[in-house]
């Protein structure tokens, strides 16, 4: 078995693969072909937090295992299976599997959803997921204009700096929300609030936005009215969403019009050059699998990784 490190998937893993292997894998969940649970959590007395989601894409299937802690890190794994003999194939450090991912998800939502001519990205949020966010958003539109909003001024300062560098696109910070969000056409949020960080008057008409922060049914990023006001909500999954997604959960009337990711790669949406859409993420371990097998077979055509022992099988 093989032991894929942290620097393993961000140097095998990158950005444009990704959305494709997500678009590949939703493809197969809507025709049948891949399977997908929704999160579980295990909650201690301490505030630590066991969270565990499993999924197969037909040739893979695996399991992803987190463990959090408000006052401490966060520590996540992958465990990749093969679907034919069900044979252990590798272990994952996935914390950088998961940005990737997650910013694939919401690249691929963006492909689908957004204007075509889409070229202004305001992203609330500067930490744990916002980089591969911006990521995603260059690699499916060609993005003339960035900006950057987050809480420490100190934060979305080198967070515009080292994307500047980085993307080689002008990344701005301005001093609050609203002058990144207002004109974008794009709006990501990534963030850990708990309440509302924009307003729906920010948000140009024909805008998609990205919410990615929040995976519990206490938090949300947005108002009411703004997900009340979006002509379609998109979701990765309605299952796991009326589980845990605060911001539909506390914000939608009717569920009636909401569509799933895998509905939409199938059956691309025509929209209104005025009408807002969302896509509400909150993270499947279906993208998980998709990319860890890819990851795996291009390791081993490498010979990256590091092989690892395994129990001995049983009969």
């Amino acid at each position: 078995m093989l032991l894929l490190s942290e620097a393993d998937v961000r140097r095998l893993l990158p950005i444009d693969q990704a959305i494709s292997l997500l678009r590949e894998a939703f493809g197969k969940l809507a025709r049948g072909l891949a399977d997908n649970q929704p999160r579980r959590r295990l909650a201690l007395p301490t505030g630590a937090v066991l969270h565990y989601m499993p999924a197969s894409d037909g040739k893979y299937f695996g399991i992803k295992v987190y463990a959090t802690h408000p006052r401490f890190a966060a520590h996540f794994l992958f465990l990749l299976y093969r679907a034919e003999d069900a044979r252990p194939l590798a272990l994952f450090e996935a914390n950088h599997l998961g940005r990737i991912r997650t910013g694939a998800a919401s690249g691929l939502a963006t492909d689908l959803l957004a204007r075509p001519d889409a070229a202004r990205v305001g992203i609330i949020g500067s930490g744990f997921q916002a980089r591969t966010q911006l990521e995603a958003m260059l690699a499916v539109r060609q993005i003339r204009e960035v900006r950057i909003w987050s809480r420490s001024p100190e934060r979305r300062g080198r967070f515009a700096e080292e994307c500047s560098a980085t993307f080689q696109i002008q990344v701005g910070a301005p001093a609050s929300a609203r002058e990144a969000i207002e004109r974008a056409d794009i709006v990501v949020t990534a963030t850990n609030a708990r309440e509302p960080v924009l307003e729906a008057s920010w948000i140009a008409p024909g805008a998609h936005i990205n919410a990615i922060g929040s995976n519990q049914r206490s938090r949300r990023e947005l108002p009411s009215e703004l997900v009340q006001l979006a002509s379609l909500v998109v979701v990765d999954s309605l299952e796991q969403s009326r589980m845990e997604s605060g911001d539909l959960l506390m914000g939608l009337r009717d569920w009636g019009g909401v569509r799933e990711l895998q509905d939409v790669v199938l059956n691309p949406q025509t929209r209104g050059p005025e009408g807002v859409t969302l896509f509400k993420s909150n993270g499947l371990a279906l993208e998980d699998v998709a990319v860890a097998g890819w990851i795996y077979e291009t390791a081993v055509a490498e010979g990256a990784g590091r092989e690892i022992p395994v129990l001995e099988s049983y009969s």
